[in-house]
């Protein structure tokens, strides 16, 4: 009963409040009745609603214990003493009512509520302080609401203790209570200690509810050391546990992988058995054809919904509060024509005006900050499941998805999603906005607004049809954007093939149509865009102008003045922003709907048979490699048992299936039926090594630990040791992408000793000797996987072309056409006189049974001896341990002497930050990719518009002020008429500056392109084996998406704020001139915010930059090793980086996220303040200001606080993205190689006509601070002649070509051909008239015509021609599309020996006088090998032929070979004579069996 007399109590003194007493007074005051109960009473009711929810939130989230401090002492005991205090008011009441006195109820309920509320407060600072919550936005918000009700009673007190006899002791414990509440509003506003045992990072940075000012007190540290030096990585802070990788990928994972089992079960209903959940759960959904996908969209919105419906509620408040300054703006403008109304009035408008503005800033700010946060939790989200998926993905749908798609969906797709999170509550917000616009309107002007309506009505269809066009224009972009990624990517993969073929030009050409095709898509989305941006910026005022002509003209009557015209006025402008924004987010939303599609896509892929390889003996299986690619590719019903321990030799020719067999036994490829089970964990060598971008010692420990003996042990096995000696800082030596610095032997070897060194139970080797010289590998073979070598008690699959092996394989798998035709031990086949017997007896030259320990005993090196010994040291605890400590101390001074500097074992240059200002030239370098004259032009109609826009409000405003007469306006018609005008001639200069503004951005981002692509081309080679090509591919990916979307736009943006601004503040200048005094102060306030925020914001945005590149570089590696990974089963590894790498990135971005709430806060601060200060100074001069002109400077001072806001980050965003034109140019500075061709060649036409090679005293290092590589060399070859070049790797051998080429310059000495200085010609003289089959065999995503002849130089009688002599022809009139059959990206549906063959046919096609062999038949089996020398020696019979060999008995007929030994010539005669002089040539024809 009490309790509703209290309520009613309450009610009453609200709404029974004496308004004379109040407001129509010029000295206005509460009643003590309001004061006792609505202003006790409205903290308690917020703190009793809100502790409930706090308690549950504290309870779920423990941030560890605080240690009692001073801070909490102090804000526990100033709980108690406000607890004290109003108890005492309770005890003072009940002694008044035991005296003479009955005091009313409420001073007995009002205390007593008070009181307890009190001690709900101290307890809660307790209960924070055990949850480990250091700073409180729930008390921070109570003792603030506190403190202001109580200043309302404060003043009351004061002036009835000036007129009246009052209650000393409730007087006075007021006033303690008073200053009791000021010292717990300042003791809230300070930071606890951080608490103990707490999970997260010291320094990371969390956000309490409204502490934006807190926060940014925090962030201004930060950004005063941005402001005196430019940020670094260490500046930064730790990410929040919840914005990780590791707690927000998982989330999206497991939500869309319920999405496709639910799919999956519609698609596949159970039986009444129904299969088991588990299998269902395993394997991951084939996306089901004809039936419902998976929903993404739903996976996304169930992971980040929760936290991002927080921002909802921020946006309704915040749309709300929008609305109160139209309507104080009413209040002013009767305020003004009211003379009688008293002057506090005014006052009380402005400072309300003020605190709606400062709240309404607040609000927004915080819904920025959760809206940026979800974003940014949303591309770490992508980033991971992609990635992850990729790890998993299977081979058919790895074939549909290049690696240029995929880094699209790690880079612009998943930053598509960033961006649209921002604006997406704009699609509900903006109609709410419009709504609540349309009421206040109508309120204003009556059914008028009508027409308004039916404006932006027909506004509508024109702009659904425009997103609809820009929507497939969209795609389209897309699509050539992936093709181009694509195209890039191989192209920077592939970078020597193209330099040694003088292939740039036609790959640069292919390049730039694809690039035409997507700029003409981009041109068409600009004229749609201006036309967008015309119907946009044109409808506030074709609204508001279309409301007052029906206004004045339905009725002459209708006067419009300026209460009527200048708060609609402000609502049209309200309107503009939700009008404006509308079709922003739509454009984003079609964007990301297709990025959607093409996540899902990529998502839905099928996956490897987590069950094709049961791991435990192998038994016979059917595989097939791709689904959907039917007969082209091996498979067959494979049936064979390998026993444990033994070495499997796997032989057949070229294509025959042996690499698939592998792929089968490491369940890469999909099972048809049958099983395949392999006892124990595996370690796969492919074919073609694959190196990670690391030091060589954690390419071989690949994420294991290091265990000493061991590791050394391996590298001694694998021949590694005199690698490291030549290397520059030992195994500490960086290793570039791809191995770029490492010989294929080399690459080789380092991917045995990685398969060696994880100690695997079963190795799958995929002829990994081909790539070694033949005594290397047979010292590999007898050390490592022959039966004495270190895996000799495992099981050991080897593929091979090396028939001197095959006799000491336990068991040969002989394959033909995808089937094994034979098995059986080397004897058992001999015997059997099969098709292996017979190949083996034409093929081997030698009988390979004599013995072998006589071999090893004469064998020529001394690796064998050391390594001898270090294994009795090693194996024996009884040998002699003074000798083993003397070995092992020599061995670690050596290895300390090598790892002394590792600088100089650095070869890849980490993306660095460039620091300070963006200089002006990146400006003018950007304007005058844009053209000068059409820039001036933009400037221009940029000016006309605002100039325009501006007279026009100054128009409306005088015709407000014009006088009445009769009731009626006489001039509305011309007045109307002019308006309209310049309505009209607005309208024509935004669309000219849209349109000019697009089409100069495509014109520079046509210039740009060009140059850097041009400018990468002409890079020379060492280039890119120091840049990582991740950095390249963020080139031309994210900083052309850049230049080609986001800087005009944000151009536009910027010169639209810039014009805004400088229009209002010459508006309330004319209006209201005692506002000069402090727009200065202000202007001042607002460069010194403008400074300290673009320092480091610019500095922020480039280390996020920088971090960037290493994610795509990783996911690049991934991608090519995904096999070894899965192999190896370290995903997990390779995850845990890619996640820090994401981590590493985000890290930089959040700090930018809180500097553009820093800024906003006080940017809107400095806003508010010209707000107020324009309605203060109008209240002030009231007499002499007309109406109308007071209604125009504050409804432009309301706009001017988005427009100050809006132009520092877009300042800041036009110096943030201009960093993207500053990345793009900056190739153009970077060092090139010679002229490609000179102006006036004096070659001869034929040159070179007889292939005459005459090299003096040659000799080139590979980096300025490098020693030589190789020395004076001085042979000469004469035309015609065959001279083969051999030695031991790192002998340099690949290095003397790349020599010939000039892909090397030279340090030394000279090399004629035909007598032409070749460092006298232009690069593409040289490389386009001498041919070279490379070692690696590199082809491109493409026809296999363009493949062989990119230039189309040749008929296709002379391509089908050179197929024939490279054995091709049979295999490629095979293929449905014949020449124009599809290769995949890098070729990876033709066989290494296929490739390697199409290299020769591309020879044979160029048909040039000099041919150079780079290890070329490395990959092809014998009899292949035979042939394509044969046919050598009959195509290039009067050519002059140089052959780097592994395989000696290639060369044996060759005229003459050149033994180089450490970069030195050590022999060069003819084979014959070479061997009896039986030197280093001799003892390597020994190893091999030829003598």
């Amino acid at each position: 009963m009490d309790g509703w007399m209290a309520g009613w109590f309450l009610t009453a003194c609200f709404f029974f409040q004496d308004w004379n007493r109040t407001w129509n007074t010029p000295n206005p005051d509460v009643t003590p009745c309001f004061q006792n109960t609505v202003l006790v009473w409205l903290p308690c009711l917020y703190l009793w609603i809100s502790a409930p929810v706090y308690l549950i939130y504290l309870r779920s989230h423990n941030h560890g214990y605080i240690c009692m401090t001073h801070l909490n002492k102090a804000k526990t005991a100033v709980g108690f003493l406000l607890w004290i205090v109003c108890w005492s008011d309770v005890f003072y009441s009940f002694w008044e009512a035991s005296s003479s006195s009955v005091p009313a109820a409420v001073h007995f309920v009002s205390p007593t509520l008070l009181g307890l509320t009190m001690l709900l407060a101290a307890l809660l600072v307790q209960y924070e302080r055990m949850k480990g919550v250091q700073s409180s936005g729930v008390m921070l918000i109570f003792w603030l609401l506190t403190l202001m009700c109580a200043s309302v009673s404060f003043r009351s007190r004061i002036l009835q203790a000036l007129d009246q006899m009052v209650s000393v002791w409730r007087y006075t414990t007021f006033y303690i209570y008073y200053a009791l509440l000021l010292v717990a509003l300042v003791l809230s506003c300070f930071t606890d200690r951080p608490p103990l045992f707490s999970q997260t990072v010291k320094d990371s940075v969390n956000l309490s509810f409204i502490l934006c000012f807190r926060l940014s007190s925090v962030f201004s540290r930060m950004m005063v050391t941005g402001y005196q030096r430019p940020l670094e990585e260490k500046d930064l802070w730790s990410l929040n546990p919840e914005d990780r990788s590791q707690r927000v990928v998982p989330q999206l994972v497991r939500r869309w992988n319920s999405e496709c089992q639910k799919v999956k079960r519609v698609a596949h209903p159970e039986g009444k058995e129904g299969q088991p959940v588990e299998e269902a759960e395993i394997l991951l959904v084939k996306t089901p054809k004809k039936t419902k996908e998976p929903s993404l969209f739903w996976a996304l919105c169930l992971t980040f919904g929760p936290y991002f419906l927080i921002s909802c509620l921020y946006k309704i408040i915040q749309d709300i509060l929008m609305f109160v300054g139209p309507e104080i703006l009413r209040l002013l403008i009767r305020f003004v024509n009211d003379p009688s109304a008293p002057s506090w009035q005014g006052f009380f408008y402005t400072a309300l005006l003020f605190l709606c503005t400062c709240v309404q800033s607040l609000i927004l700010q915080r819904y920025f900050h959760v809206c940026f946060v979800s974003g940014m939790r949303l591309r770490t989200a992508i980033i991971g499941a992609v990635y992850r998926k990729a790890l998993v993905i299977s081979s058919a749908a790895r074939r549909t998805s290049t690696v240029g798609e995929i880094v699209n969906l790690m880079s612009v797709d998943a930053q598509r999603f960033m961006d649209l999170i921002t604006y997406i509550n704009m699609i509900w917000s903006a109609p709410l906005q419009v709504v609540l616009a349309l009421y206040f309107l109508w309120q204003n002007l009556g059914p008028s607004v009508l027409a308004g309506v039916a404006v932006m009505l027909l506004m509508v269809p024109v702009n659904a049809v425009i997103a609809m066009k820009t929507k497939t224009y969209q795609v389209a972009q897309m699509k050539s954007k992936d093709q181009r990624i694509k195209l890039m990517n191989e192209m920077l993969n592939g970078i020597k093939v193209l330099k040694l073929y003088a292939w740039e030009l036609a790959f640069k050409d292919k390049v730039s149509e694809i690039r035409e095709s997507e700029l003409k898509v981009l041109k068409k989305a600009a004229y749609l865009g201006a036309v967008s941006t015309f119907t946009w910026v044109c409808a506030p005022f074709l609204v508001a102008l279309s409301t007052f002509s029906v206004y004045v003209l339905i009725d002459e009557h209708n006067i419009l003045d300026a209460q009527k015209a200048f708060v609609s006025l402000a609502l049209f402008n309200i309107l503009r922003f939700p009008l404006n924004m509308l079709p922003m987010v739509i454009s984003s939303m079609v964007q990301a709907s297709v990025s959607l599609k093409r996540l899902r896509v990529f998502l839905s892929h099928e996956e490897l048979q987590e069950d094709s390889v049961e791991h435990k003996a192998v038994a016979g299986c059917e595989f097939l490699w791709s689904p959907d690619v039917g007969g082209d590719v091996p498979h067959a019903a494979l049936n064979v048992c390998i026993p444990e321990g033994s070495l499997v030799a796997v032989v057949g020719h070229v294509g025959s299936g042996k690499s698939s067999l592998l792929s089968a036994l490491l369940g890469e490829m999909d099972k048809l039926e049958g099983t395949v089970a392999v006892k124990g964990s595996v370690a796969y060598i492919p074919q073609q090594a694959w190196i990670q971008n690391s030091s060589l010692k954690d390419n071989i420990l690949f994420g294991q630990e290091r265990r000493e003996a061991w590791y050394r042990q391996v590298v001694e096995a694998c021949a590694l040791q005199p690698d490291l000696e030549i290397l520059p800082a030992g195994d500490e030596t960086e290793i570039g992408e791809k191995g770029v610095n490492l010989s294929g032997g080399q690459k080789q070897r380092v991917s045995l000793a990685r398969a060696v060194y994880c100690d695997r139970s079963v190795y799958l080797l995929d002829d990994p000797l081909s790539a070694v010289d033949a005594h290397v590998g047979k010292h590999i073979f007898d050390w490592v996987i022959g039966p004495q070598g270190l895996l000799k008690d495992k099981t050991r699959v080897l593929v091979t072309h090396g028939l001197s092996y095959l006799h000491q394989a336990h068991l040969i798998l002989v394959m033909l056409d995808g089937e094994i035709t034979e098995v059986g031990s080397y004897q058992q086949l001999m015997a059997t006189d099969g098709a292996f017997a017979e190949f083996q007896r034409t093929y081997a030259t030698v009988d390979q049974t004599e013995d072998d320990g006589e071999r090893q005993r004469a064998g020529g090196s001394d690796i064998y001896v050391n390594f001898i010994m270090y294994d009795c040291f090693c194996s024996s605890p009884g040998a002699n341990s003074t000798s083993k400590v003397s070995l092992m101390e020599k061995e670690e001074k050596q290895l300390n002497q090598k790892t002394k500097d590792l600088k100089v074992g650095k070869l890849t240059e980490a993306d660095k930050a460039s620091t300070g200002r963006v200089k002006l030239s990146v400006f003018w370098s950007y304007l005058k990719a844009i053209g000068l004259a059409l820039s001036c032009l933009s400037l221009l109609l940029f000016l006309a518009h605002h100039l325009v826009s501006m007279f026009s409000n100054y128009w409306l405003s005088l015709w407000t002020d014009d006088p009445v007469v009769n009731g009626t306006q006489p001039d509305r018609l011309m007045r109307l008429g002019v308006y309209g005008a310049l309505g009209l001639s607005q309208g024509v200069a935004v669309f000219g500056y849209s349109l000019a503004m697009s089409i100069g951005g495509i014109l520079a981002s046509r210039f740009l392109h060009q140059s850097m692509l041009y400018d990468v081309l002409r890079s020379p080679m060492f280039f890119f084996e120091r840049t990582p090509s991740g950095n390249l591919v963020n080139r031309f990916a994210k900083e052309m998406d850049t230049i080609d979307s986001v800087i005009p736009s944000i151009l536009k943006m910027f010169m639209g704020s810039m014009f805004n601004v400088l229009g209002s503040c010459v508006i309330i200048l004319i209006a209201t001139p005692l506002v000069a005094i402090i727009i200065p102060v202000l202007g001042v306030l607002y460069l010194l915010v403008q400074r300290f925020y673009v320092a480091s914001s610019r500095q922020l945005k480039r280390l996020e930059s920088v971090s960037r590149s290493p994610i795509y570089t990783h996911f690049n590696e991934t991608l090519l090793g995904t096999s070894v990974i899965r192999a190896f089963g370290e995903q997990e590894r390779f995850i845990r980086e890619s996640d820090r790498r994401v981590d590493h990135n985000q890290k930089a971005y959040y700090p930018s996220i809180v500097a553009n709430r820093w800024l906003a806060v006080r940017l809107e601060f400095v806003g508010n303040c010209i707000v107020s200060s324009a309605a203060l100074f109008a209240v002030i001069a009231r007499e002499s200001l007309s109406p109308g002109i007071m209604g125009l400077s504050i409804s432009y001072a309301l706009q001017l606080t988005a427009s100050l806001t809006w132009l520092v980050r877009m300042s800041s965003d036009v110096e943030t993205n201009i960093v993207a034109v500053e990345r793009v140019k900056e190739y153009c500075d970077t060092e090139k190689e010679a002229q490609w061709t000179h102006q006036a060649s004096s070659l001869p036409p034929g040159w070179p006509t007889t292939g005459c090679i005459d090299i003096r005293g040659f000799g080139l290092r590979y980096r300025e601070d490098l020693d030589l590589a190789i020395r004076n060399i001085s042979i000469s070859i004469s035309g015609g002649e065959k001279v083969g070049i051999v030695g031991r790797t790192g002998a340099g051998k690949s290095s003397l070509t790349l020599g010939l080429f000039r892909i090397i310059e030279a340090a030394e000495g000279k090399i004629f051909i035909d007598g032409v200085d070749i460092s006298q010609l232009g690069l593409h003289e040289l490389r386009s008239r001498i041919t070279i089959i490379p070692q690696d065999p590199v082809l491109f995503s493409g026809s296999l015509r363009m493949n062989l002849d990119p230039f189309d130089s040749y008929s296709d009688e002379e391509v089908w021609r050179a197929l024939e002599f490279s054995h091709l022809k049979s295999f490629v009139s095979g293929l449905p599309d014949k020449l124009s059959h599809e290769c995949s990206e890098g070729g990876e549906n033709l066989s290494v020996g296929q490739r390697q063959l199409l290299c020769l046919a591309r020879a044979l096609l160029r048909k040039t006088k000099i041919l150079v062999l780079d290890e070329a038949t490395a990959a092809v089996d014998m009899e292949t090998d035979n042939l394509i020398q044969s046919t050598i020696r009959s195509q290039f019979e009067d050519c002059t032929v140089l052959t780097i060999a592994h395989r000696l008995n290639t060369i044996m007929d060759y005229t003459r070979v050149l033994v180089l030994d450490k970069g030195e010539m050590s022999e060069f005669d003819s084979p014959s004579s070479l061997i009896r002089q039986r030197g280093t040539f001799y003892q390597m024809a020994r190893d091999a069996g030829l003598v």
